[in-house]
């Protein structure tokens, strides 16, 4: 399969945007980055620019960067026009996320590969009751905190041509992603299934009193030599945001137990939301 240009557009700025900006200009190609908030642009440039300054990074010495071009939403199309794939990585709303591929799917020409990094949604559900002119075009690609992480998910629908699934494979294994294909539809795609189970069942494990966070942490880290225990990473990433995601499975799956769900509500409700509420599991200094 040719690719249909030499660029790509990723819509949203936000950390993991400014991210896959930085790894989608690693071979001299330029990624066009869509956001509504110039600051947010700005700051995304720079992020950019501060990840390339990283000498340990494998990327270093390529010296083959691509420009980032940033632009309002009012540049899509030129944008679009130039892409062999447009990446959405706006917020988690599925409503937000079908409202975009639709419109994605109008704008786009007809070689052009659309694809969501979605960690919570997977390609199949944003298609869902969708009329699109080019379903077959459409797939999932979910990273985890490039560079740092490698890890990149290919997943598609079960209307994706084999050839996307192809092309996308070999293009982020030379953008130095390390990919894997997801080879049917998964919602939590490899890794965060199994992440999933780890979350829940610490969860249940503080629920019944078993255990502290701290000892539950403890041991963890003591057994499998990880940096961060289960709670510490639930810190990480918002409270509030790991109850969103346990209920996404709950709605998609039977059998999932509540009592992880009421043990976050709790903790929510008091406003405690990890590390950018400065208090979860643990006590954060807020600055």
């Amino acid at each position: 399969m040719d690719k249909a240009g030499d660029a790509v557009t990723i819509l949203g700025a936000g950390t993991q945007g400014t991210r896959l900006a930085y790894m989608w200009t690693s071979q001299g190609q330029p990624v066009y980055l869509i956001d509504k908030d110039e600051k947010q642009l700005e700051k995304a440039k720079k992020g950019v620019e501060t990840l390339k300054s990283n000498t340990q990074s494998p990327w270093a010495t390529s010296g083959k960067w691509g420009e980032v071009i940033t632009s309002s939403p009012d540049g899509l199309s030129e944008a679009a026009s130039k892409s062999w794939m447009l990446l959405e990585c706006l917020p988690e709303s599925l409503k937000l996320k079908r409202t975009i591929v639709k419109e994605l799917d109008e704008l786009a020409g007809a070689e052009t590969i659309i694809a969501s990094n979605s960690s919570s949604y997977t390609i199949e559900e944003i298609l869902e009751n969708q009329s699109l002119k080019q379903p077959d075009r459409f797939s999932s690609l979910h990273c985890y905190w490039p560079p740092e992480t490698s890890a990149i998910e290919v997943m598609g629908s079960s209307k994706t041509r084999p050839e996307i699934i192809s092309l996308l494979m070999e293009e982020t294994k030379k953008h130095g992603f390390s990919p894997f294909h997801v080879r049917k539809n998964s919602t939590g795609y490899l890794y965060n299934r199994i992440w999933a189970a780890i979350k829940r069942e610490a969860l249940l494990t503080l629920a019944e009193g078993v255990a502290t966070p701290q000892e539950l942490d403890a041991i963890f880290k003591d057994v499998l030599k990880t940096p961060k225990g289960p709670c510490e990473q639930m810190d990480v990433v918002g409270l509030d945001v790991v109850r969103d995601i346990e209920q996404h499975y709950a709605d998609v799956r039977t059998g999932i137990p509540e009592e992880p769900r009421q043990y976050l509500q709790k903790m929510i409700d008091q406003g405690k939301l990890g590390v950018k509420s400065g208090s979860g599991f643990y006590e954060y200094d807020r600055k």
